[in-house]
């Protein structure tokens, strides 16, 4: 398997598969909350088996949805930029667990967010994001209505799988007609890559073109009082999982203010 196939499989760790798990079908919102308190304990710990808690915590929901597979590609692609946080905090004198420790927490926050993504759907993301109120200020204040801000986040989520696609596409092309992109020294991979980022710049161009013209079609933005076809409601699951991730959020917080010592790296 190629490097660059790799590179690209890498993404299906960020891509939503719409499915009918009990991960997939918490709310939105009570789910942002989950991973808001799991970004926020990891950032206030460097504890190293707290991280590992925190990492472990993860399993239970990606084997409900369905998605560790998928996960391990996430895991694959972040595996080197791991490597680089782990030896260069080592090479700068914090010693092997602060450095372990770091590496933890950033395999705990691409696990956090690829665990969201992956099970939330683009359009329940935008109905949730249409009902935070500093949302829908900013989106008033800087582009003019209300629902823009919700549609570009969106928008760009459903982008990043689709350019994936098309970038594979442009790569199986380019070899079957002789591009080798594994051979040579670095700068060599480099060069090889250029017959692929310019096909697939177009291809990018070409796409955003047609969405423009297909919102102005539709009368893009709309009004502003519009109203959704699917509500959002909050079931037992998402209080259960709101309840449990206040809680911790609200525990840790008084943790780390009472027992300093588990700031320290192990």
């Amino acid at each position: 398997m190629s490097r660059s196939f790799v590179t690209l499989r890498s993404l299906e760790g960020f891509k939503f598969y719409g499915r009918k798990t009990i991960v997939h079908n918490l709310d939105p919102r009570a789910k942002a909350l989950f991973i808001t308190t799991v970004f926020v304990v990891s950032l206030l710990f460097t504890n190293l088996y707290v991280l590992l808690g925190l990492l472990i915590v993860h399993v239970p929901f990606l084997l409900a949805a369905g998605v560790l597979r998928r996960w391990v590609y996430s895991i694959r692609a972040g595996a080197l930029l791991a490597g680089i946080i782990f030896f260069a905090n080592l090479l700068t004198g914090s010693g092997v667990l602060p450095a372990l420790a770091l590496t933890v927490r950033f395999l705990v926050l691409l696990t956090t967010f690829s665990l969201f993504f992956m099970t939330t759907s683009p359009d329940d993301l935008g109905l949730a994001l249409d009902r935070v109120g500093l949302v829908r200020w900013l989106s008033r204040r800087w582009l003019g209505f209300p629902n823009a801000l919700s549609f570009t986040f969106t928008t760009a989520v459903r982008l990043v799988p689709t350019l994936a696609v098309d970038a594979q596409t442009v790569i199986d092309a380019q070899r079957s007609r002789g591009l080798e992109l594994d051979k040579g020294n670095i700068l060599r991979r480099i060069r090889n890559y250029v017959p692929i980022l310019i096909p697939l710049l177009l291809v990018a161009i070409r796409r955003s073109l047609e969405l423009a013209e297909a919102l102005e079609a539709r009368g893009f933005p709309g009004r502003e009082d519009r109203t959704s076809l699917y509500e959002l409601r909050f079931k037992a699951s998402d209080y259960l999982l709101v309840l449990g991730s206040s809680t911790v959020l609200a525990v840790s917080m008084w943790i780390f203010v009472i027992h300093p010592v588990l700031r320290l790296p192990f």
